[in-house]
């Protein structure tokens, strides 16, 4: 295997998290505890955590059929042909089910395409196994928009996987159903699997289901090399009970994931796979969602206020769903060094963000850009843009500006 890119995102996160003030870095919706989350539920007579006579073996080794079946009830909702539990495999959250997959499906001589900007190890992972990556770049100036005649001219005959990051991380954007069926269309003429990263899905907090823009899961477009991968951190606040999934219209995916599997995993945590097993359930999830739904619309419209009220020195593109958002900050219209914006505004005021050109950027991509987790408590975003108002009437006068090379 060849040697892992330096993980930049989780390495900035690590190395400030816990200390920050004010973390407005965090991708997931505000946290909830178990107590929390059983005043959520319509269920108030479960407690997920009555496991003490119980023994704790490794448990059922590809997730519990109830979590699983809760899991496959949602894929299944308005698609013509149910997704069978079989075809989910529990892993340790979305993290370990995006290796694997990567794991699994690619090696040395593949091609792989990659959504762009995104997550860092949906492109850095297959190049450590020896693929070869093109990067298919979204376009700001079109709402982070994607251009299929560039898909067309990217794939090469040993194409093997097309990967969507969707909803997209950083940026919050979406990839719309009729985009996402000629990606399908395109995929299934080459024999191409398509993996989506649904991580951020279902969390759209800005379009309707009604919108014919609206993005189904990919494993709902009638095409049986899909893949998906989702967990409970990011949509469902849960992030400290490690549970994701892979799901796939393709039994053979799933055996050959769980196959790699037995070499990393056993199996995950019988109380992590109770707690996830109930929070999915029908008793308690449209609830847990409503509640980080409106947490997430409720502070976009603070962060939308400050973005407006400050267009002197920042602009983006309004984020769709998911928690983050990509904030471009400059000086008379030339970007800032992003990685000393974001250290000096920790430094001094303790309001954290990730720069974008550091942790999501590829050579001179994303220069000035910051990423915001903006599904914290609203206090905590707040009294974090209040730091920041603070900052940029006070300091960002001594913030260095990018020149150009």
């Amino acid at each position: 295997m060849v040697k892992l890119e330096a993980f930049a995102v989780e390495q900035w996160m690590d190395k400030y998290e816990t200390t920050a003030k004010y973390n407005i870095a965090e991708t997931c919706s505000a946290s909830i505890s178990i107590d929390d989350l059983r005043e959520i539920s319509e269920d108030k007579s479960t407690n997920p955590l009555a496991l003490s006579t119980k023994k704790l073996t490794y448990g059922p080794i590809r997730g519990s059929d109830k979590l699983r079946q809760n899991l496959a009830n949602l894929y299944s909702v308005k698609t013509p042909s149910p997704l069978p539990r079989d075809n989910i495999l529990i892993t340790a959250g979305a993290i370990q089910a995006n290796f694997l997959l990567l794991y699994t499906l690619v090696g040395p001589g593949d091609h792989v395409i990659c959504h762009y900007p995104t997550y860092q190890q949906l492109y850095s992972v297959p190049q450590s196994l020896g693929a070869e990556v093109s990067l298919w770049k979204s376009k700001e100036t079109e709402g982070w928009k994607l251009d299929l005649k560039e898909l067309e001219a990217l794939i090469k005959p040993n194409t093997k996987l097309i990967i969507l990051n969707n909803p997209q991380n950083p940026t919050g954007a979406i990839i719309p159903r009729s985009t996402l069926e000629e990606i399908v269309e395109i995929a299934r003429e080459k024999s191409i699997t398509v993996f989506s990263d649904e991580v951020y899905r279902p969390l759209f907090h800005s379009i309707s289901p009604a919108d014919k823009r609206f993005p189904p899961s990919i494993l709902s477009l009638g095409y049986e090399n899909t893949v998906a991968t989702g967990s409970l951190s990011k949509a469902y606040a849960l992030a400290g009970i490690r549970v994701g999934w892979i799901a796939s219209r393709s039994k053979a995916i799933i055996e050959a994931c769980a196959s790699t599997r037995d070499y990393t995993t056993i199996s995950v945590s019988q109380i992590d796979d109770a707690v996830a097993s109930f929070a999915l359930g029908p008793d308690s999830v449209s609830k847990l969602l409503q509640r980080n739904i409106g947490l997430a619309k409720k502070n976009l419209a603070l962060l939308e206020s400050f973005v407006e009220s400050h267009r002197w020195a920042c602009d983006w593109v309004k984020p769709v769903a998911g928690t983050t958002a990509f904030v471009r900050f400059n000086k008379m219209g030339k970007p800032v060094d992003d990685v000393a914006f974001c250290e000096m505004l920790l430094e001094r005021t303790g309001v954290m963000f990730v720069p974008g050109s550091a942790c999501f950027g590829q050579g001179e991509d994303f220069k000035g850009y910051v990423r915001i987790g903006f599904v914290p408590e609203t206090q905590v975003l707040e009294e974090g843009l209040e730091a920041l108002k603070a900052f940029l009437e006070d300091g960002y006068d001594e913030v260095p500006v990018l020149k150009k090379k």
